[in-house]
């Protein structure tokens, strides 16, 4: 047996399955406790729909509006709340150990600028050969990264060695 489709959003006129219900009427003006039948007849009377806005009060309360004009208005500023979030993305800078001091500052300045954009940055510290045996060299560079940065980062994780990498996770404060 097929269970009927459940409806998204709140319930409307007859939907609504309970006795009483506290009714406002289009102009903002509450009504009072009164059966749904009365309600939906009060609606249909103004030509508008009886739509149930807090269901779990009790008794449920009901408002008489335009339920078209409802759903396009929550549409309309959930995708107001959708346009103005920000997606916070990861940029990843890679070094080595041995980086000369152009290439360095050349990085930071990147780094600041993703910091500035309000990304998060992985800085990657990627060992070749028998550089493996100076990961402390490694270890330098990402605390000079850290303390050239000062206060403006958070550090989300601090260095960690997997295999040839040794990485850092920085956030803007």
């Amino acid at each position: 047996m097929q269970q009927p489709p459940t409806r998204e959003g709140p319930r409307v006129n007859d939907q609504i399955d309970v006795e009483k219900v506290r009714v406002i009427d289009a102009d903002g003006e509450m009504v009072g406790v009164i059966t749904v039948e009365e309600g939906v007849e009060l609606a249909f009377e103004v030509g508008l729909d009886l739509v149930e806005v807090s269901p779990h009060a009790d008794p449920p309360v009901c408002k008489i509006l335009d339920y078209g004009k409802f759903k396009y208005e929550a549409q309309k500023k959930a995708n107001e709340a959708r346009k103005k979030q920000k997606v916070i993305e990861v940029q990843e800078i890679k070094m080595r150990p041995g980086s000369d001091e152009h290439d360095y500052q050349t990085k930071m300045k990147a780094v600041r600028k993703f910091l500035e954009n309000g990304d998060k940055v992985k800085m990657t510290i990627r060992f070749r050969g028998r550089e493996m045996t100076h990961q402390d060299l490694g270890m330098k560079v990402l605390d000079r990264v850290r303390d050239d940065l000062g206060e403006d980062i958070k550090v989300e994780q601090f260095p960690r060695t997997e295999g040839r990498l040794m990485t850092m996770v920085m956030a803007p404060k």
